[in-house]
C-alpha cells in the first residue's frame, strides 16, 4: 500500500505542478494578449497620428495655394483694372484721330480742330498712364500675337512677312492685347 499511496502522493503532486504550470503559462499568455492589444494600440494611434499630421500638411498647403492664388488675381486685377473701359473708349479714341486727319480751311474750323486736338492728347495722356500703348506695325516682322494680316500686298523692296501698312491701331494694356493692329503684310 505504501507503494500505492505513494504512488498516488506523487500523482497529485504532478497534477499540482501541472496545474500550477498552466496557470504560470496562461498567466504569460495573459500578460502577452495584454501587451500585444497595448503595441496593437499603440500602432493604430501612431498610423492615426500620422493621418491627420500629413492631413494637416495637405490642408495648410491648399490654404497657402489659395493665399497665394489670391495674391495673384488681386495683383492682375489692380493691374488690369482699366482693361474694360480702355477697350469700350477705344472707338472713341480711333474716331478722334479720324477727326484729327480732317483738312482744315477756316479760322472757324481751326479753333474746333485744336479743340478736337486738345481733347485728343488729353484723353491719349490718360490711357497712357492706365499703360495703355501703341502696338508697332510699320516695318515690323508680322507677329500674330498682335497684329492681325487683313491682306497681303507685294513690295519687292521690303522682306516677306513684315508688315507694309497699318489699317487700323492696336493698343496693349501693359503686356495684355486690347486689340490686336489690322495690317497689310507683305508677300
Amino acid at each position: 500500500m505504501s507503494n500505492t499511496t505513494d504512488q498516488k502522493e506523487t500523482k497529485e503532486e504532478l497534477e499540482q505542478e501541472f496545474v500550477s504550470t498552466e496557470e504560470v503559462v496562461e498567466e504569460e499568455t495573459t500578460e502577452e494578449v495584454v501587451v500585444d492589444e497595448k503595441e496593437q494600440k499603440i500602432a493604430e494611434l501612431t498610423a492615426k497620428l500620422a493621418e491627420e499630421e500629413n492631413r494637416y500638411l495637405r490642408l495648410r498647403a491648399d490654404y497657402d495655394n489659395t493665399l497665394r492664388r489670391q495674391k495673384l488675381d488681386r495683383e492682375a486685377a489692380e493691374k488690369f483694372r482699366a482693361q474694360s473701359l480702355l477697350t469700350d473708349l477705344l472707338p472713341v479714341l480711333d474716331n478722334l484721330e479720324r477727326a484729327l486727319q480732317v483738312q482744315v480751311s477756316s479760322e472757324e474750323t481751326a479753333s474746333l480742330y485744336k479743340g478736337v486736338e486738345m481733347v485728343y492728347r488729353q484723353f491719349l495722356d490718360a490711357a497712357n498712364r492706365e499703360g495703355l500703348e501703341v502696338i508697332a506695325t510699320e516695318g515690323q516682322v508680322f507677329d500674330p500675337n498682335v497684329h492681325q494680316a487683313v491682306m497681303q500686298e507685294q513690295d519687292a523692296e521690303k522682306d516677306s512677312g513684315v508688315v507694309l501698312r497699318e489699317l487700323q491701331k492696336g493698343y496693349k494694356l501693359k503686356d495684355r492685347v486690347l486689340r490686336p493692329a489690322m495690317v497689310s503684310v507683305n508677300e
